[in-house]
């Protein structure tokens, strides 16, 4: 296979990843003396927070995508590589992919994570994750079969198949549960008249002893609040133990009879082979200074939810956040084109700038530095917020239409299953590739 060399006179930094952590490298380093190559298995990037709202049939993926290519038009130093990465060489500092062999001068790893099902291969197995748009479209799928299903399911499969259990009780599992309670009160009953959907149930586990347990005391007992006049059933302090497709077995021998496990309760680091383990740590997480390089290697550096980096702020790490990973990516660019300058890098630290989470319909939590606020104002907020972080004025005029139209008419027209398989009925969950990719 064709190794790729670097250009005389210019460095040559990969990334691999091109999620937040990734893009927000690369988008710092265009026009710059550097030759970019970005790495990813998808030709597109996905806004991770609104894929709940994907799986619901509130938004289509289209609204959360953007081609790489597109967000790159005109940046002469930028190059795209759809591949799966395969292995790094850091002595001979190669990256090896499905489309060739890379040499790089700094390798950027921004390979993020994935679902972590805590080594239960059962609940890998069976319970759906949400770490992909493809991921939000099998759900999607499944949530929409499920109730077709139920129309001519007898009496015993039929409660099986309208209990729901998201067992994950931070933003994602929340919000989840949240706007499925909407379909429920909303939508659902319009669409499947024959079903009695009083005896759809929602659970959401949780095995801290909050929801929301990284935010304000207020926060976490508004999100509960908020679910509960839902109508979810929110059980904190509640470990799943295993799965096998129809019961949930809890810690303490408890079960829940369920066709529908949405899993949101953890993730791990991508592996990449070719990084020695010394240089990991807890979850998988690769251990950086506070300029971002890792430990014990050479010219590579890490960046976002897989980068372990310890600072006076965060003695235990740094959160894995979508605002910290923006931030240490555009940190780490801010440096390279520093050096091209022959200037000295500059350490850096996170300055929080505050976490949120909507629950529904003019229900969200916010948390910012030194206060915090609930309801109608802070779900104001969280759309804002997330409206502006879109990557384009197309895609934001896209949701925020979508998010009105669902406002006032309490309804989505986006309840399709587009199932990826020619000729084939059954519904099929779609699962993330072995963890070595982008």
């Amino acid at each position: 296979m064709t190794t790729l060399t670097t250009p005389a006179n210019r460095q040559r930094v990969v990334i691999l990843g091109a999620g937040f952590a990734g893009l927000a490298v690369a988008r710092g380093l265009e026009n710059t003396g550097y030759d970019v190559w970005l790495i990813d298995r998808y030709n597109y990037h996905q806004f991770q927070p609104l894929m709940y709202q994907v799986a619901t049939a509130r938004l289509e993926p289209s609204s959360i995508s953007f081609p790489l290519r597109r967000v790159f038009h005109n940046k002469r130093n930028i190059t795209i590589r759809i591949a799966e990465i395969r292995h790094v060489d850091v002595h001979t500092k190669v990256v090896h992919t499905t489309v060739g062999n890379i040499e790089y001068d700094r390798l950027v790893i921004a390979m993020g994570c994935t679902t972590n099902y805590f080594g239960n291969e059962h609940l890998k197995e069976h319970a759906f994750p949400m770490k992909s748009v493809p991921n939000a479209m099998a759900l999607r799928n499944r949530i929409l079969q499920t109730f077709e299903n139920t129309i001519e399911a007898g009496p015993a499969e039929r409660q099986a198949l309208l209990n729901f259990v998201v067992v994950g009780g931070g933003p994602t599992g929340v919000e989840l549960s949240g706007a499925m309670a909407e379909m429920k009160k909303y939508v659902l009953p319009k669409d499947y008249p024959e079903v009695d959907f009083s005896r759809f149930t929602i659970y959401l586990l949780e095995g801290s002893p909050n929801t929301l347990n990284a935010m304000s005391d207020a926060s976490k007992a508004k999100s509960r609040k908020y679910l509960e006049e839902l109508g979810v059933i929110v059980r904190t302090g509640t470990v799943v133990e295993d799965y096998d497709g129809t019961t949930v077995k809890l810690k303490g021998g408890e079960t829940i009879l369920a066709k529908n496990v949405i899993w949101a309760a953890g993730v791990i680091a991508n592996l990449l082979d070719g990084i020695p383990a010394s240089a990991m740590v807890r979850g998988n997480r690769l251990k950086t200074d506070r300029l971002g390089r890792v430990e014990g290697l050479e010219d590579v550096y890490a960046v976002g939810d897989i980068a372990y980096m310890v600072t006076p702020k965060y003695p235990n790490g740094q959160p894995q956040l979508a605002n910290v990973a923006i931030a240490q990516a555009q940190h780490l660019a801010r440096n390279f084109k520093r050096e091209l300058k022959g200037r000295q890098p500059i350490e850096f630290e996170y300055h929080n700038k505050g976490t949120m989470a909507t629950v529904g319909k003019r229900k969200a939590v916010v948390d910012l530095p030194g206060f915090s606020f609930q309801g109608f104002f802070a779900w104001l907020t969280w759309m804002f917020v997330h409206l502006m972080l879109l990557l384009n004025v197309k895609n934001r005029i896209s949701v925020f239409l979508n998010w009105m139209m669902s406002y006032f008419a309490n309804d989505s027209t986006l309840r399709l299953m587009l199932k990826a398989n020619r000729g084939d009925t059954s519904v099929e969950k779609i699962e993330e590739p072995a963890a070595k990719g982008s």
